[in-house]
C-alpha cells in the first residue's frame, strides 16, 4: 500500500500538469476534443489522489509502523475512530487531506461546467490545475507521506493527545473544507481577468461554492471553538491565538465578499472589489496554512516546524503578485458607468459593511504577523494579546452589527430622510428599549453591554419588520395562514430571507460572546472528601476520586455534586487523564451547560494526602454561542437551497446558452439570482 500510494500521487502530479497544458490549448484553439481530455484528466488526478489517501488510511488502520507517519501519530492501543481521523493530525496527512478535497472539488467544476462557460471555464480549470500542482509538488518532494522507516518499530508514538477529541474529528475536515471550496470562485475569478469576460458570470457560476465555502468556515470556527473549550481546560474559546487568526479572516473576508457581489449583480458596481476581495480571502486560506505549517508561531493549534514553510510563503506571495498584476492590467475595463447616488442608500450600507469586515481582518492579520515582524527587525518578539484585538475590534464589532439592521431595510439608489425616520422608528425604539430594560432591570452598568443589547434589539426589529412586511403582502395576495405565509415567503425568496435567517444567528451568537466576556466567575478551591464551596447560586460538594489504568492512559476521576437552594442538579466528573505514549497529561473538564449559564469544573490539583484543587467557571449565555451558529447554518442551507423557480430558469439558461434563444439568456442572466 504505501508503494501503490507513493506512485498515485506521482502520477496524479503528472496528471494535473497534463490538464493545466490541455485546457490552455484546447481553449486558444478550440479544440473541445483537448478540453474534454482535459477534464478526463483532472477525473483520473481525482482517482489517484483517492487512491493515496486511503494507502495512508489503511496504513493507519492497520498500524503498520514501517510508515513513518503511522509510527509518529498513531499507536496500537488508540481506537479505531482516532486512527481514522490521524490522517488530518500531522503535518503530511493534512496535506493530502487537503490536496483530496482540492482534487475533489475540482473535479466537480469541471463536471459543473463541461458545457457551460466555454469562454472562462478551461482557465478556471488551469488555475485549479495548477493549484493542485503546487501542493502534489509538496506530497511528491517536501512532504512525502509514505516515507519508510529503515527499522519497524513495535509500537507508534501515538496520536497527540490535544487531537483525541471528538471535535478534531470535525473541525479540520470543516476548516479544510471551508478554505479549500474557496479555490473555486478564486480561480474562475482569476480566469475572468485572463479572459476579459469581466461581468458577473463568474460571479453567478460560483455562487453557491462561496456560499459552501462560507458555511464551512463558519463550522470550522466554531467547531474550534467548541474543541478549545472542552479540551484546553481554561474555561474560555477564543484566545486570538495565530492560528484562531488564521481561520477567522478568510470568514471575514468571504462574509465581506458575499455582500459585495450583491451589489454587482443588482447594480453593475464593485468589480474590482469584488475581484479583490475573492483573491484576498484565497491568499488568506493559503497564509493560513502558511501559520499553522511553517513553525514561525508557537500556537498549541499549530504542526511542529518543517521546510514547507519557505516553499508555501513563496507560494503566497507567487499568487498575490500575478492576481494583482492581472487586477491592475483589467482596472479599466471594469470601471463601471453606475456610481452612487447617495449615502441613504443600500449599496452603500454594504460598502460600510465591507470596509468594517476588511478592517477587522486588517487588524487581526496586523496583530498576528506583529510578533514575527517584531523579532525579525528588532531581534525581540513582541507579543500581542487579547487586549489589544479586543480593543480594536471591539468598537468594529458595534458597527458592523448596526449596519447589519440598517441594510435590509434602507432602499436601494436612494432614500429620503423622511422615509428613513418612518422604516426605522419602530427598530430604533426597540433597540432603546431593550438598552434601557438591561439598564433598569438587568441592573447592567457597562457602556459596551448596554450599547450592544440596543443594538441587538434594533436589529432584531428590523429583521423582524422584513418578516411582517414580505407576510402582510403575501396575505394581502393570497390568503394563507401566518405559519404558512412564512414558510412560503421563505422557500420563494430563500437567498434574501435566508440571509436574514443567518442574521438572527449572529445576534444570537453575539449576544453569547458578550454575555460570556464580560459576566464570567472564576473561583479555584482545594478541598478534601465532603467538603464544599460556593460557586454564584450553586454548592459544589466533592464527593470522591477513583482511578483507572489501561495500555493507553491511566486517569483520576472526581465525582462532584452540584446544588442550588439545597437541592441536587446535577453529578459532574472532571478528572485528570495521563497517555503513556506520548506521556503527557490532559484534562477533560465537566460542563453543565443551560441557556442562562455554564458551570465549568476543572480537576486542577490531586494531592497525596487526598486534598483536590478544582478550578470552576461559571459563564453566562455561552449557550447561545453555539445555537447561533447553528442558526446561522441553518440559514446558510436555506439560502443555498434551489427553489422550483431557480431550477427552471437554469434550465432555460443552458437551452439558451447553446444559442436557441440569445433573448432569453440575456433576460435570464439579469434576472435570475
Amino acid at each position: 500500500m504505501p508503494n501503490l500510494g507513493e506512485l498515485a500521487l506521482a502520477v496524479a502530479l503528472l496528471l494535473a500538469i497534463y490538464s493545466i497544458l490541455a485546457n490552455l490549448y484546447g481553449a486558444r484553439n478550440n479544440r473541445a476534443d483537448v478540453l474534454q481530455s482535459a477534464r478526463h484528466a483532472l477525473w483520473a488526478m481525482t482517482v489517484m489522489v483517492a487512491l493515496a489517501a486511503i494507502s495512508l488510511w489503511m496504513g493507519l488502520l492497520t498500524s503498520d509502523f514501517s510508515l513513518a507517519y503511522v509510527a509518529e501519530h498513531s499507536s496500537r492501543s488508540l481506537s479505531d475512530f482516532y486512527k481514522f481521523t490521524a490522517l488530518w493530525g500531522g503535518q503530511e496527512g493534512s496535506m493530502l487531506f487537503w490536496t483530496l478535497l482540492l482534487s475533489i472539488f475540482t473535479s466537480i467544476a469541471a463536471y459543473q461546467n463541461r458545457t457551460r462557460n466555454p469562454e472562462i471555464a478551461p482557465y478556471a480549470l488551469a488555475v485549479l490545475g495548477a493549484v493542485a500542482v503546487f501542493f502534489l509538488g509538496m506530497l511528491n518532494f517536501v512532504t512525502p507521506p509514505f516515507l519508510l522507516l529503515a527499522h519497524r518499530p513495535p509500537d507508534g508514538a501515538d496520536l497527540n493527545p490535544l487531537l483525541q477529541n471528538y471535535w478534531m474529528a470535525i473541525h479540520p475536515p470543516s476548516l479544510y473544507t471551508g478554505y479549500v471550496s474557496t479555490t473555486v470562485p478564486f480561480a474562475f475569478g482569476a480566469a475572468a481577468l485572463i479572459t476579459g469576460k469581466l461581468d458577473d458570470t463568474w460571479i453567478r457560476t460560483t455562487r453557491r461554492w462561496a456560499i459552501f465555502s462560507w458555511f464551512f468556515l463558519t463550522l470550522g470556527n466554531l467547531f474550534g471553538a467548541r474543541w478549545a473549550y472542552e479540551v484546553l481546560g481554561w474555561g474560555g474559546y477564543w484566545a486570538w491565538d495565530p492560528v484562531e487568526n488564521a481561520a477567522f479572516m478568510p470568514w471575514l473576508v468571504m462574509t465581506a465578499y458575499l455582500h459585495s457581489v450583491m451589489i454587482q449583480e443588482r447594480k453593475d458596481m464593485l468589480k474590482v472589489w469584488n475581484l479583490a476581495l475573492i483573491g484576498l480571502a484565497f491568499a488568506l486560506t493559503l497564509f493560513g496554512t502558511f501559520i499553522t505549517r511553517s513553525g514561525v508561531i508557537s500556537s498549541v493549534h499549530s504542526f511542529t516546524q518543517s521546510g514547507l514553510g519557505p516553499y508555501f510563503l513563496s507560494f503566497v506571495i507567487g499568487v498575490v503578485v500575478m492576481y494583482t498584476a492581472l487586477l491592475i492590467y483589467r482596472v479599466p475595463d471594469l470601471r463601471s458607468p453606475a456610481e452612487f447616488e447617495s449615502y441613504l442608500s443600500r449599496e452603500a450600507a454594504f460598502l460600510f459593511n465591507n470596509l468594517i469586515l476588511v478592517g477587522i481582518a486588517f487588524a487581526v492579520f496586523w496583530g498576528t504577523i506583529f510578533p514575527i515582524l517584531s523579532e525579525a527587525v528588532r531581534g525581540v518578539k513582541i507579543t500581542v494579546g487579547p487586549p489589544f484585538f479586543n480593543k480594536v475590534n471591539g468598537p468594529l464589532a458595534l458597527a458592523l452589527v448596526f449596519l447589519m439592521g440598517v441594510g435590509p431595510l434602507i432602499a436601494w439608489r436612494r432614500m429620503t430622510v423622511k422615509n428613513l425616520l418612518r422604516v426605522f422608528a419602530a427598530p430604533a425604539v426597540l433597540g432603546v428599549a431593550t438598552g434601557v430594560a438591561l439598564f433598569a432591570l438587568a441592573g447592567l452598568r457597562q457602556w459596551y453591554v448596554l450599547t450592544a443589547g440596543s443594538l441587538v434589539g434594533f436589529v432584531a426589529g428590523t429583521i423582524l419588520a422584513e418578516f411582517r412586511r414580505g407576510v402582510v403582502a403575501r396575505r394581502h395576495i393570497v390568503n394563507e395562514t401566518v405559519p404558512r405565509a412564512v414558510a412560503n415567503l421563505i422557500s420563494k425568496n430563500n437567498r434574501r430571507y435566508g440571509g436574514y435567517i443567518i442574521h438572527i444567528g449572529v445576534l444570537i451568537a453575539f449576544v453569547g460572546i458578550i454575555g460570556s466576556s464580560f459576566f464570567k466567575t472564576q473561583v479555584k478551591r482545594t478541598v478534601k472528601q465532603g467538603q464544599s464551596f460556593a460557586v454564584g447560586p450553586y454548592q459544589i460538594k466533592y464527593l470522591g476520586l477513583t482511578t483507572a489504568d489501561t495500555p493507553h492512559m491511566a486517569s483520576a476521576t472526581a465525582r462532584i455534586e452540584v446544588l442550588e437552594n439545597g437541592r441536587e442538579i446535577a453529578l459532574m466528573d472532571p478528572a485528570r487523564v495521563f497517555y503513556k505514549a506520548p506521556q503527557q497529561p490532559a484534562t477533560q473538564v465537566a460542563i453543565r451547560s443551560t441557556p442562562l449559564n455554564d458551570l465549568y469544573v476543572v480537576l486542577a490539583g490531586i494531592d497525596d494526602g487526598g486534598l483536590v484543587t478544582f478550578q470552576v467557571f461559571l459563564t453566562p449565555l455561552v449557550l447561545w454561542l453555539w445555537a447561533g451558529g447553528l442558526v446561522m447554518a441553518l440559514g446558510t442551507v436555506v439560502a443555498m437551497w434551489p427553489n422550483v423557480r431557480e431550477r427552471a430558469a437554469i434550465a432555460q439558461a443552458l437551452k439558451a446558452q447553446r444559442g436557441e434563444d440569445e433573448e432569453l439568456a440575456a433576460d435570464i442572466a439579469r434576472g435570475t439570482d
